[in-house]
């Protein structure tokens, strides 16, 4: 299937409108978003990044962003849970260690049912896997394949996914850190719905407990670190495209708000304030920054150049902390009226929020660029 920018340009802004209208019920319930993945479905984009010989797109992660942001500004949970659909089913589609048989179940399954996956990794000693550590999650050897047993937390789209990639240590002798591949429906799989979140909500980022899940000896994956790493840059970019998204879609309700709003003492819309439009052109400039730095991450990838995954990792750091300061500043801007219920703004100020929780964080990204820096310096003054 292929699916060429006219098509995208007349569905995206459809999605977009259609995921706004309901992402207030969807936040306010904590429900999972069913009918945007139905739709989604609709348009083929849940398989977006399936290998074409199973009948996907096999789109480039340009096209992948700009579907991710169009959604994102709809509704950023949707959108992240749709970034680790893009992200698991690109690993499936293109890393080595994949099972011939499990690739194909797999991406079938996009195509056909729009069957969703994610990874389970943070668990509650651990934290998230990234930081290194022993994983409390085993997958122990039987007679039939294999028995995985423990707890993950922030299960991301957990009720709407099929497919559950359970990152857990093997029990041989030189224990391996794999993924298992299990379907949600499986016997030993209980959930514990305790996500009740300050942004993010219709995520449904549950905790998930396996008890002696059997999982049949084909459905283990050890994957490439090399290729990991990539398909982690990859997903750098997405995750932050979500929550630009969601900043545009601020931005475009704080012009609405002043172009609405006419104080009786000013007699004219508060978008005739020179303050306020100092203010929105900083906006302006936040998001220009971050359109840029998405497009140019992106393409580094499409183009295989060898410091894409530095570039995507700065990228988030920037673009996560812009989008934060665009809804922060349209919050100063409008006060009690941007921060009502009844409004979008506050909405979207607690999803942005909970960019600073996905890794790597802050501190990791910037230490490692420090030290790049620090080390291509020393390697100048060493041949001065």
């Amino acid at each position: 299937m292929t699916i060429d920018d006219q098509t995208l340009s007349a569905a995206l802004p459809v999605l977009t409108s259609e995921f706004a209208a309901r992402a207030p019920d969807y936040d306010r319930d904590g429900s999972f978003p069913f009918e945007n993945f139905r739709r989604l479905q609709e348009f083929g984009l849940l398989s977006l990044t399936v290998a074409k010989e199973f009948g996907g797109a096999e789109a480039s992660l340009t096209t992948q962003r700009r579907v991710i942001e169009a959604v994102g500004k709809g509704d950023a949970s949707t959108a992240l849970v749709l970034t680790m659909q893009y992200g698991f089913q690109e690993m499936v589609a293109h890393q080595p260690g994949w099972p011939a048989h499990l690739r194909e179940i797999i991406s079938r399954d996009a195509v056909a049912n729009g069957a969703l996956i994610n990874g389970l990794g943070v668990e509650p000693d651990l934290g998230t896997p990234t930081r290194g550590g022993n994983l409390a999650t085993v997958g122990r050897q039987t007679a039939e394949g294999w028995s995985v047993t423990g707890r993950k937390l922030y299960a991301t789209g957990f009720p709407g996914l099929t497919w559950l990639a359970v990152i857990a240590r093997t029990d041989e002798a030189e224990p391996r850190r794999a993924l298992f591949l299990i379907r949600r429906d499986s016997p030993g799989i209980t959930v514990a719905e305790r996500w009740n979140h300050l942004g993010m909500r219709a995520t449904n980022s549950h905790e998930v407990v396996f008890d002696n899940v059997h999982v049949p000896e084909g459905n283990l994956v050890t994957v490439d670190s090399g290729s990991a790493l990539n398909g982690f840059g990859r997903a750098m970019v997405l995750i932050s495209s979500v929550y630009d998204g969601a900043a545009q879609a601020a931005r475009d309700w704080l012009v609405d708000f002043l172009n609405r709003r006419k104080p009786s003492n000013l007699g004219a819309a508060l978008a005739t304030l020179p303050r306020f439009q100092e203010a929105v052109g900083k906006i302006e400039a936040l998001l220009l920054t971050n359109r840029v730095l998405l497009d140019r991450a992106a393409a580094a990838f499409d183009q295989g150049e060898a410091d894409a995954v530095a570039k995507s990792e700065l990228t988030k750091n920037v673009v996560t902390n812009n989008a934060i300061e665009v809804v922060s500043k349209a919050l100063e801007l409008t006060g009690n009226h941007g921060l009502t219920k009844a409004q979008a703004l506050e909405r979207h100020y607690r999803d942005v929020l909970c960019s600073r929780v996905h890794s790597p964080h802050d501190d990791v990204i910037l230490i490692a660029a420090g030290k790049r820096a620090l080390s291509i310096s020393e390697a100048r003054v060493l041949a001065s």
